[in-house]
This record gives structure tokens, C-alpha cells and sequence, in this order.
């Protein structure tokens, strides 16, 4: 799957988990970044993602996400074979 539409479809989660629907997130969008980005919602954001996009994170590559980026490079990797 193309970069672009993961980050589409994260836009998408981010909002439903976040609870805003005029939330926008970037590449380089960290925890920091927005209000409420905690252990909690990393953890929602994590399961969303999966059911999402039908993969798994494993432990290593949950504890690299730092930024949005690494949630794209990620999902884009593990459905690189989708449309």
C-alpha cells in the first residue's frame, strides 16, 4: 500500500481515537505534538491500526514508533503487496 494512503487512513484513526475531527497529522507528528497522545492512546491507536489494515505490530517495531512517519513506514511495509 502507497505511503500516501496509509497516511489517509491513519488521518482517519487518529480522529476516531483522539475523538477530533479536524485533527491533522504529518509525517514528522510525534506524541508531543498532539494533546492526549499517551500510553493509553498509543495503545488504542496501536490496536486500531491493526484491525485497520489487517497486520500485526510486534513488540520491536511498536517501541520504534516515535513519530507518525514510523507508523506509515511500517504499515506501508507490511501491506506493501495491496492495493
Amino acid at each position: 500500500m502507497h505511503t500516501d494512503a496509509v497516511q489517509a487512513r491513519l488521518t482517519t484513526l487518529f480522529r476516531e481515537v483522539f475523538g477530533d475531527p479536524d485533527l491533522v497529522i504529518h509525517p514528522e507528528t510525534t506524541a508531543n505534538d498532539i494533546e492526549g497522545w499517551d500510553s493509553g492512546r498509543m495503545i488504542e491507536l496501536i490496536v486500531a491500526a491493526e484491525a485497520e489494515f489487517g497486520i500485526r505490530f510486534t513488540t520491536r517495531e511498536v517501541d520504534g514508533m516515535a513519530r507518525v512517519a514510523d507508523f506509515i513506514a511500517i504499515i506501508a511495509a507490511k501491506t506493501a503487496d495491496r492495493p
